[in-house]
């Protein structure tokens, strides 16, 4: 059963995260973490490799049951509901590893976001619900449209996901989280394997939508961009909240710069400067 608090949905966090525990099989992937995103705010979540970063997003999109804890999202408590609610509440996300269909367009790829909120099954359900009926298929176009238009991507609508750099299929992933119009976008390593030059795009996306009043929850192993696109962020190491603050105070925290001894030391001391040299790349599972 969920629960509504009006004046919390006015006044509060647009999500906030309460204790949450994640086990598998005994091992604690996330221990107790609890941490608020403000309304219109971009927060970066960092942390080692391994430290449960991407199993907290999991937890909080309900792709991972909770152990323990809770989850509130405007107010609403949504703990027990499965993913597909979760994304009719307003909880997009993209995901470490590209999850585009090759066999379709980048519009139609796009299209399928579009759609979750009226589905919420499969990405295959999802189009075939759009292609059986013309205005459904109508308003998921033009909101995929709009979507690619937010990341520069509008002139590659008719492409195929396998023919673009990997930089721009980051881009259609985060346009297809966008079609389905999110109150909370969840991003998980999006500029991961990428260039210099295709993670200052995507930054500059994201500080576009930030600027467009999305909320959006950043995890990232590239600190300088942390640094250069958020104004707080939170540090997790075993699954446990160490550090919360602005991206140079976390990164000056002593817990912090313990917990990345040998996981790219340099690269927080270098975001603890703000330079941008100082980046790190890797996996969070």
């Amino acid at each position: 059963m969920t629960t509504h608090d009006p004046a919390a949905a006015e006044a509060g966090p647009l999500l906030r995260v309460e204790d949450v525990h994640v086990e598998f099989g005994g091992v604690r992937a996330v221990d107790g973490a609890s941490l608020v995103v403000g309304r219109g705010s971009l927060l970066g979540l960092i942390g080692p490799n391994g430290s449960g970063k991407s199993t907290l997003l999991n937890a909080i999109s309900r792709l991972t049951d909770l152990s323990s804890g809770q989850l509130f999202m405007d107010g609403e408590d949504y703990t027990r509901l499965p993913a597909y609610r979760a994304t009719a509440m307003g909880i997009s996300r993209t995901f470490q590893t590209v999850r585009l269909l090759s066999t379709m367009s980048v519009l139609q790829n796009v299209m399928i976001g579009a759609a979750t909120r009226a589905v919420q099954a499969s990405a295959v359900g999802n189009w075939l619900l759009v292609a059986r009926n013309r205005s459904g298929e109508r308003h998921a176009r033009e909101q995929a449209e709009a979507a690619l238009e937010r990341v520069g991507m509008q002139d590659f609508a008719r492409s195929f996901p396998q023919d673009l750099p990997y930089g721009r299929q980051r881009k259609v992933e985060i346009a297809r989280a966008l079609a389905s119009d999110p109150k909370l976008l969840l991003l998980d390593e999006p500029t991961a394997g990428m260039s210099h030059a295709e993670r200052n795009e995507v930054g500059e996306v994201m500080m576009e939508l930030n600027a467009a009043g999305l909320t959006q929850l950043l995890v990232e192993h590239d600190l300088a961009m942390i640094h250069r696109v958020c104004s707080h962020a939170v540090a997790v190491n075993f699954g446990r909240v160490i550090a919360e603050g602005t991206p140079h105070e976390v990164a000056s925290d002593p817990q912090v710069r313990e917990a990345y001894m040998g996981h790219g030391a340099v690269g927080v001391a270098a975001a603890a400067t703000g330079s941008a040299a100082g980046s790190t790349a890797g996996r969070d599972s």
